[in-house]
């Protein structure tokens, strides 16, 4: 393996390890967000329960999540310096609001809902956790935005005037408006929203029954937890494939526009078709990423209709795009020594066909296996009812993990399939004016084989401690369900202040007995 199919493995595997948590802090902390806002309102006891516990995993999954990200940047100097040069003028900008604004703000305001239970007046409280999930948001949208920028560089031009080319931000408002972004930033806060009623769904299963095993009373207090934990998880995830489909469509339709190879290698058609077909099942030469003889089973007219809201519009295949790819940035790479052993070389503007048409499939595929539980619990749910059926509730169970892998395949298809750039052409503007950066360039000069396979090696070791950290905390306190220390809305107040509203500030002798983390614990 060379330098660069060894960088790309590196940045491959510690992004989308990284991005596993991503959705499952933005969209429970919605959640928890929501559930904390409806104890406020109501008093209701199984709604400050559902906080604590919900909360608990909202906590372990941001701190994990933090970690690994933290670790992303490093890889841009190291592996990525001449790609890093190339977008500084962009990602300086946007990466640093994120930082800055964003990142500051979820902290901070997370923190102040850690230590605030029973310190500060529950509305400031509730204010402190909305502020946190928002600075969430707003830091996925930053994220999100600088991504969207490589897949439809805007807002640029190309500056030569160094002697090495570099995209020079012209229009800061351009890149946060690049409809590239906003389609993206709607179809991952939704696909968010399905991990986190995935994670509703399964867990409240699994402890409603066993707790209809052990005889327990469904008058209790925590049974109205599991069972309206369920039955929300549940409404959000089929609301958030209904909204995942909409949205999806939309980015779709732009990607037909931007990137047309990517969106016909995910369909494996080959030959241009009017009308086109949506492929179901492809076999033959996916993997040798020939398009040539491919069959299929296809869905007449579909795809015309996905790519131009239309039944009878062409749809351009992998052959003839390849052609006008070549013709247009060149059949090889330039005999220039920053493209390393690849210079010379023929380029293949084909994606990975095997990656793009399986990975579109698998994310759409483990989103339908999601809607499909959440209709499942919801019918199990029904007027009280409390499912005991091991395949149901084990099922769903083991469906919590559907959105994760559906979300990484979204991903990974996103990001191999504009290969070769790691900034793609935008062809909304004169071929002469485009700005685009091919992914063999962008390597690090001087960086050999061995020095790359260290840090893959050692990243890979610390993200498998990481995930095993993360894993076994969360199973743990899963497991463990509502705790005493949820049961009362002061938590960690010693002293026999337990009860009080929240309102009201600690007195002097709670100090003896202070835990202010037992909650999260």
């Amino acid at each position: 393996m060379d330098v660069l199919e060894i960088a790309r493995w590196q940045f491959g595997i510690t992004t989308v390890y990284h991005f596993l948590m991503v959705p499952l802090t933005i969209g429970l902390g919605l959640l928890v967000a929501v559930m904390h806002t409806m104890w406020v309102r109501t008093g209701k006891a199984e709604w400050l329960r559902m906080t604590r516990f919900w909360g608990r995993i909202y906590l372990i999954n941001f701190v994990l999540g933090v970690a690994t990200g933290l670790v992303q940047e490093f890889q841009f100097g190291l592996a990525w310096s001449s790609y890093s040069r190339f977008v500084g003028d962009v990602f300086g900008s946007v990466l640093a609001l994120e930082a800055l604004l964003a990142f500051f703000l979820e902290s901070t305001f997370l923190g102040l809902w850690i230590f605030g239970w029973g310190r500060i007046p529950k509305k400031l409280h509730l204010a402190s956790l909305w502020a946190a999930v928002v600075g969430s948001v707003i830091s996925a949208y930053f994220i999100i935005a600088a991504n969207s920028w490589m897949q439809h560089p805007v807002g640029v031009v190309l500056d030569t005037s160094s002697g090495e080319p570099r995209a020079r931000q012209v229009d800061f408002l351009a890149v946060l408006t690049n409809n590239t972004a906003l389609a993206a930033f709607s179809h991952a806060i939704v696909a968010s929203l399905m991990v986190a009623g995935g994670l509703l769904v399964g867990i409240g299963l699994w402890h409603l029954r066993k707790r209809a095993l052990a005889g327990r009373s469904t008058e209790e207090v925590d049974h109205q937890v599991w069972r309206r934990s369920v039955r929300v998880g549940g409404y959000v995830s089929l609301a958030a494939f209904a909204l995942v489909a909409l949205t999806g469509d939309w980015q779709g339709k732009l990607m037909y526009q931007q990137q047309p190879l990517k969106m016909s290698s995910a369909e494996a058609l080959c030959e241009t078709e009017a009308p086109a077909s949506f492929s179901i099942f492809a076999f033959n030469k996916l993997g040798s990423n020939e398009c040539d003889d491919v069959h299929s089973f296809t869905v007449p007219y579909i795809l015309s209709f996905l790519a131009h809201s239309d039944f009878s519009s062409p749809v351009p295949g992998v052959n003839d795009l390849q052609e006008q790819y070549a013709e247009a940035y060149g059949a090889t790479y330039p005999d220039d020594p920053s493209f390393g052993d690849k210079a010379g070389e023929p380029i293949d503007y084909t994606p990975v066909l095997a990656v793009t048409y399986w990975g579109f499939r698998l994310m759409i595929g483990m989103g339908a296996v999601s809607a499909g539980v959440a209709a499942y619990a919801l019918w199990a749910t029904r007027r009280g009812r409390v499912p005991t059926s091991t395949v149901g509730v084990y099922g769903s169970l083991l469906a919590v993990g559907a959105p994760f892998v559906g979300n990484a395949a979204g991903w990974i298809f996103t990001e191999m399939g504009r290969q070769p750039f790691v900034v793609y052409p935008n062809p909304d503007v004169p071929r002469a004016d485009q700005v685009y950066f091919f992914t063999a360039q962008a390597v690090s000069p001087g960086i050999s084989a061995a020095e790359v396979w260290t840090s893959l090696i050692s990243l890979g070791v610390l993200y498998g401690v990481l995930a095993v950290i993360e894993f076994g905390l969360i199973v743990r306190f899963a497991r463990a369900g509502v705790t005493e220390g949820d049961t009362t809305p002061t938590p960690g107040i010693g002293g026999g202040s337990s009860h009080r509203d929240g309102d009201e500030p600690p007195r002097a002798d709670d100090d003896a007995s202070d835990d202010v983390l037992q909650f999260a614990y």
